[in-house]
């Protein structure tokens, strides 16, 4: 099936598309391009996610570009179970998307892929970013994108690449040089600036107190709640520093232990396999080689013992110390 027959097989249904729990910049920018392009075709659909819009960038982003989500409580009442559903920059089973009542027909995705029964249509591709696989389905369309939608895409794109500095293809760079011309530059800007929270400075200072190094592993821990895209961008922060290669923060949330994981070394330290095998039996992590997240259930806290930082890093470096 291709995208042009998923079109069709969502014609005349009441269409959702899902992101992922916390949809970040690039999962806002997918979901609401591949939205657009399905106008273009007459379809309609609505943009949906279970938890919240955390960051001070996506708020502003859904802002600037005028994007409508709505979270599960806002449409659980009218979703049927026969309703289709596409999963955007996410898979079900993953460990960071929650199951709706409809029917996930579809996904689009950019980690590793997840077999799931009952998919009509799945693009799953290595490339930096899911904006860049929506991108290559307007080419192959030969459907011009808006400017709001473009500036939407491309401020996906150069988010979740680190502005082309983490797993960049080379369909990446097209998709770049595609929706570069077509954007809106002076609200690319906007989007890009003043993103920090004066609370976020809280989450950075504590990391920073809290850093402990095992060779070339940097490992912090915030003690009180932060967003997945937080917890993300600390860990960038402290793989930024010169001795660190592979860096592993984790915040201590209402809803258990959440991991964000960053490689500089991939091919020795796989940043998905790291987590999803050093949390295995406790929780679930999974994504790139070069960036992955995780999330150990608060039910599965006790298993952790009496010292659970302690067993955190023990079980972080002792599989580093494997490979």
């Amino acid at each position: 099936m291709t995208i042009k027959d998923l079109i069709e097989y969502c014609r005349g249904k009441r269409l959702y598309i899902q992101t992922h729990n916390f949809p970040d910049p690039d999962a806002i920018a997918s979901a609401y391009g591949l939205k657009k392009l399905f106008e273009h075709f007459g379809v309609s659909s609505t943009l949906c996610y279970v938890g919240k819009i955390d960051r001070l960038s996506t708020k502003k982003m859904t802002d600037l570009c005028g994007i409508e989500m709505f979270s599960n409580s806002e449409i659980e009442d009218e979703m049927q179970e026969s309703d289709p559903i596409i999963c955007v920059d996410s898979q079900k089973g993953t460990g960071n998307i929650r199951d709706l009542k409809g029917d996930e027909i579809a996904c689009i995705d950019h980690h590793k892929f997840h077999e799931v029964e009952g998919l009509v249509f799945h693009d799953v591709r290595r490339v930096g970013s899911c904006a860049t696989i929506i991108t290559s389905y307007y080419r192959e369309l030969e459907v011009e994108p808006d400017q709001v939608t473009s500036t939407a895409l491309l401020y996906g794109l150069k988010n979740d690449t680190l502005n082309f500095t983490r797993g960049v293809e080379r369909e990446d760079i097209e998709a770049f040089l595609y929706l570069h011309g077509r954007c809106d530059k002076a609200k690319l800007t906007k989007l890009e600036h003043d993103n920090m929270e004066y609370s976020d400075l809280q989450a950075y200072g504590t990391a920073i107190e809290n850093i402990q190094m095992f060779d070339n592993v940097g490992m912090a821990m915030i003690p009180f709640s932060c967003p997945d895209a937080l917890i993300g961008i600390v860990a960038d922060f402290i793989l930024s520093l010169d001795a660190v290669e592979v860096a592993v923060v984790y915040s201590k949330r209402k809803d258990g232990v959440k991991f964000s994981a960053r490689s500089e070394i991939p091919e020795r330290v796989n940043a998905a396999s790291l987590l999803s095998e050093a949390l295995k039996g406790l929780g679930t992590g999974g994504g790139h080689p070069f960036m992955a997240g995780g999330l150990i259930a608060l039910e599965n806290i006790p298993k952790l013992g009496e010292d659970p930082d302690e067993k955190i890093r023990e079980l972080i470096i002792s599989y580093i110390n494997k490979e």
